[in-house]
């Protein structure tokens, strides 16, 4: 499982012309899942997410998280994070979850994050999404449960 984390001041999410979602301060999240991705690795990588001190505290040092910070998530689908391109000009995505699969998991990740109280507004799995967002830093950080 693939999480690549941008901090944000804002994000939105359109879908045939209209808003689907937007946050202000807080983290925007592109998720994709590979073939054996499970509980494990949305449990994991949710606590990741919502504990990661990336924002500045008083003294302008990253170290407040998402909760401190009462901020919000926009969470879109992003298999193309599986893209493989060593071979040809072409990306190959065969490395991406099976789409019935990656979309329930896509829903339980979403859902460990509300759990903790955190608004979490989401584009819709397999849709055709134009996000905006104005980064903040700019911060991006890609977690990967391959590398823990």
């Amino acid at each position: 499982m693939r999480v690549l984390l941008q901090r944000v001041k804002q994000a939105s999410v359109e879908i045939d012309g209209n808003v689907n979602g937007e946050i202000g301060q807080g983290l925007l999240l592109l998720v994709g899942f590979t073939e054996n991705d499970g509980d494990k690795e949305i449990e994991y990588l949710a606590r990741k997410v919502l504990n990661a001190r990336i924002f500045s505290d008083a003294d302008d040092k990253m170290n407040l998280s998402l909760q401190q910070v009462s901020g919000s998530i926009l969470s879109i689908s992003q298999f193309t994070l599986y893209a493989q391109t060593r071979k040809g000009n072409r990306p190959s995505f065969t490395r991406a979850q099976n789409p019935d699969i990656a979309s329930k998991n896509y829903d339980k990740f979403n859902e460990k994050l509300r759990e903790s109280g955190v608004q979490v507004e989401t584009g819709i799995f397999g849709a055709d999404m134009q996000v905006s967002l104005v980064n903040d830093g700019p911060v991006t950080i890609m977690y990967d449960t391959d590398e823990e």
